[in-house]
């Protein structure tokens, strides 16, 4: 094994430990002409892995969107559907909290 490998092992069983240990929120807010919007906040993922999130998200749930600030946009009411592809990506059912 190089050092490489070792450091690419490490750095997922960081990304595991913050999945489990995220308070990820998801929310709905009305926005312009009064169309609903799913939010994702409180991923504490890299730049790549969220966008990478954010796709799987986008087509699971057929709805357009965006990552801005590290927050995941959502066309639509997606609360509900978007917690169970978070809990299909690794995040756990008590980390999630739907407002």
């Amino acid at each position: 094994m190089s050092s490489k490998d070792i450091d690419e092992g490490f750095e997922d069983i960081l990304a595991e430990l913050d999945r489990e240990e995220a308070r990820v929120k998801i929310r709905m807010e009305m926005r312009r002409f009064g169309k609903p919007t799913t939010v994702v906040e409180g991923l504490k993922l890299s730049d790549r892995d969220l966008h990478d999130l954010a796709r799987k998200m986008k087509k699971g749930l057929a709805a357009g969107g965006t990552v801005k600030d590290g927050i995941i946009l959502l066309q639509g009411d997606h609360r509900e559907s978007a917690a169970k592809i978070l809990q299909e990506n690794g995040f756990s059912e008590g980390s999630i909290e739907i407002l």
